[in-house]
């Protein structure tokens, strides 16, 4: 049974900041390489990727529009990906969702959601101007 929970979601001002994390757990993150992903869908729009990040960490990824204000990091040992999230707008609110998939290499598409095998419930991030 693969679990991915997620936490550290909750209400900021404009510029402000939050540490989204996401332990994972089950069979799969002892057995494979997995990379891991965080997604976002706010109320009335579809969900959109907004980083991701390799097995070993070497690889990162980050949409446009959070480039160089949000930092994806993870820790093996715990099996926890996190998401530091700094300079917050009000249209970074929606619920974040982490994902998991295994890590192919370059030609894993980070970016695609069809390329992640688990999902977990979310959590809400909510950005006040």
């Amino acid at each position: 049974q693969v679990q991915l929970v997620e936490s550290g979601g909750g209400l900021v001002q404009a510029g402000g900041s939050l540490r989204l994390s996401c332990a994972a757990s089950g069979r799969p993150f002892s057995s494979y390489p997995m990379a891991m992903g965080w997604f976002r869908q706010a109320p009335g729009k579809e969900r959109e990727f907004v980083a991701a990040i390799s097995w070993s960490g070497s690889r990162t990824y980050y949409a446009d529009s959070v480039e160089g204000r949000f930092t994806i990091s993870r820790d093996n040992a715990k099996n926890t990906v996190y998401l530091q999230m700094n300079g917050l707008k009000p249209e970074d609110t929606a619920v974040y969702y982490c994902a998991a998939g295994r890590d192919s290499g370059p030609s894993f598409l980070a970016r695609r959601s069809y390329a992640y095998d688990y999902w977990g419930q979310g959590t809400q991030v909510t950005v006040s101007s």
